[in-house]
């Protein structure tokens, strides 16, 4: 029986990965550490490291895993970009759950829409102290409004697909656009121009790094509403924060922040948060910050334990694994994206 040491792992991790250990015959050991170079260590004698959206996986991390025996690391979540995977390659293979609930994100990108839309939170405040009051509490019809898509993968598909409920006028920008979709596609350019809102459904990488920053923003609507549930780094925190103030951005949900990794997933409630950044976002009456929590659904806490189990499995069992991803992959050059081999 194979052992497996799990990272930054909370009791709803527990929960899910605990049914299915027996199932796919591994052992498990939960740290509540993040996984970095000085942690890493904690892995020793096991076969197999699962680790999350912030821990740190860069060259030393790598090293001592490497050090260790480790030949795996399993991803339980969709995106890498912690990942240095120049220094993983031809050393230790690198598995993701790339698919777990697009409707979970999608959803919770509507709701923090429609919260910061309709003033939910500001109501739900209100009436608690018997404050029927309704100024300042009006919203505006999202049917017949603009609303741009960036980034058209399951998860992007799926926001549409609410959106068209609300009779939304629906464009996308995606640099590798979906020919089987039905919606408008435009430069990321136009979208701003269009768009009365703008929903973020990419992945982080070195050309979407600050995607949202001062000239995008400034090609926008005055009063764009501004969402974001995939990375933080897709927006430059500063200028989105000076727009707000200047009224240029109406509102803005980010359930991702660009310096979440220390923050998000832990309580602070008792502290002085020493980021001023954040906490003059979380200060601001029209911005909704929440702490990563887009994913957080029985269906896709389950999906996310299926995929990573079976993953790991499929490694240990000598079969291909469909989930890898690779210094290859990622470069989009020599990798054979089918999959139907091992990436090295």
């Amino acid at each position: 029986m194979e052992k497996i040491s799990f990272f930054d792992t909370k009791s709803y991790d527990r929960t899910y990965f605990d049914k299915l250990k027996d199932k796919y015959g591994f052992e498990i050991e939960y740290f509540e550490e993040k996984l970095n170079s000085k942690t890493a260590i904690m892995a020793n004698g096991s076969d197999a490291v699962v680790a999350f959206v912030n821990d740190t996986i860069d060259k030393d991390t790598i090293e001592v895993l490497d050090s260790l025996g480790i030949k795996i690391i399993g991803m339980r979540c969709a995106g890498y970009n912690n990942v240095d995977f120049e220094a993983a390659y031809n050393k230790i293979h690198v598995v993701s759950v790339p698919a777990y609930s697009p409707y979970a994100v999608a959803e919770f990108a509507m709701g923090m829409l429609l919260t910061l839309n309709r003033k939910y939170h500001r109501a739900f405040n209100r009436t608690r102290e018997f404050n029927f009051n309704l100024e300042g509490l009006a919203g505006f019809d999202i049917h017949g409004k603009t609303i741009g898509v960036v980034g058209t993968g399951r998860i992007g598909q799926a926001f549409i697909s609410l959106c068209s409920g609300f009779g939304a006028n629906i464009i996308a920008y995606d640099p590798y656009p979906n020919k089987n979709l039905d919606v408008h596609y435009v430069t990321f350019e136009e979208l701003c121009k269009q768009s009365d809102i703008i929903s973020l459904h990419c992945p982080l990488t070195k050309d979407t790094y600050h995607l949202i920053n001062k000239e995008s923003i400034a090609n926008m609507k005055d009063g764009v509403y501004i969402i974001n549930t995939s990375r933080g780094a897709l927006i430059e925190s500063e200028s989105l924060l000076e727009a707000v103030k200047q009224l240029k951005v109406g509102a803005a949900g980010l359930d991702v922040y660009e310096e979440e990794a220390d923050l998000f997933f832990e309580d602070f409630s008792s502290s002085i948060i020493q980021d001023d950044t954040l906490a003059r976002l979380i200060s601001m009456p029209n911005i909704l910050v929440t702490s990563h929590q887009a994913f957080l659904t029985a269906e896709a806490l389950s999906n996310i334990a299926e995929t990573t189990l079976h993953n790991l499995r499929d490694y240990f069992d000598n079969k291909p694994l469909p989930n890898e991803i690779c210094y290859n992959c990622i470069k989009a050059t020599t990798c054979k994206k089918d999959h139907k081999e091992r990436c090295f």
